[in-house]
């Protein structure tokens, strides 16, 4: 599969609002192939995360990547993580709310209130079912990518337009406040 034959899917395109179809396990090197297309384009691009409908594929696949890169210089670092068919299975009851920009709504960020934790249910890259406790930033990526499963974005989860921003006015004046 040749990531060239794909570009990332952006707001406004329907394919961002599809529910996800979950992955047949018998298909599973063929969603192993196409997880490779998505992290060529979140390495390409400097996303944190990416999911399968961000590169119009409508399968409930999703990465979380979280590292240190210019657009999300203070995030930490983790190993890629292939997530298969994922599902959150618990939420922390406590909430923060914090910046978030999308490969899929480029040049824009917008302030959402996620939980600060999560327990999530997912088929790992050789079939194993898995559950893994998520915190913090890593936490709010997959909370973040989930939602492109479930046909939503960031911007239906900001609680206000004032809640938007340019990404050149958040480096500008928010970052560094």
């Amino acid at each position: 599969m040749n990531p060239e034959d794909f570009q990332i899917v952006e707001l406004g395109d329907p394919r961002l609002r599809a529910i996800a179809k979950p992955v047949e396990l018998t298909q599973l090197s063929s969603a192993l192939e196409q997880a490779a297309v998505m992290q060529h384009w979140m390495e390409h691009r400097g996303g944190v995360g990416i999911a399968a409908p961000q590169i119009g594929v409508p399968l409930q696949l999703m990465i979380i990547a979280s590292r240190p890169n210019n657009r999300y210089p203070n995030a930490p670092h983790m190993a890629p993580l292939l997530m298969i068919n994922p599902e959150p299975v618990s939420f922390s009851d406590n909430e923060v709310t914090l910046w978030e920009g999308c490969l899929s709504v480029p040049g824009i960020r917008g302030k959402v209130t996620r939980p600060e934790s999560v327990c999530v249910r997912f088929v790992d890259r050789a079939g194993v079912t898995q559950e893994q406790v998520l915190t913090g930033f890593p936490a709010r990526i997959f909370l973040h990518e989930y939602d492109h499963l479930i046909g939503k974005t960031f911007v239906d989860r900001v609680a206000s337009v004032q809640d938007l921003t340019t990404d050149k006015v958040y480096f500008e004046q928010i970052a560094n406040a």
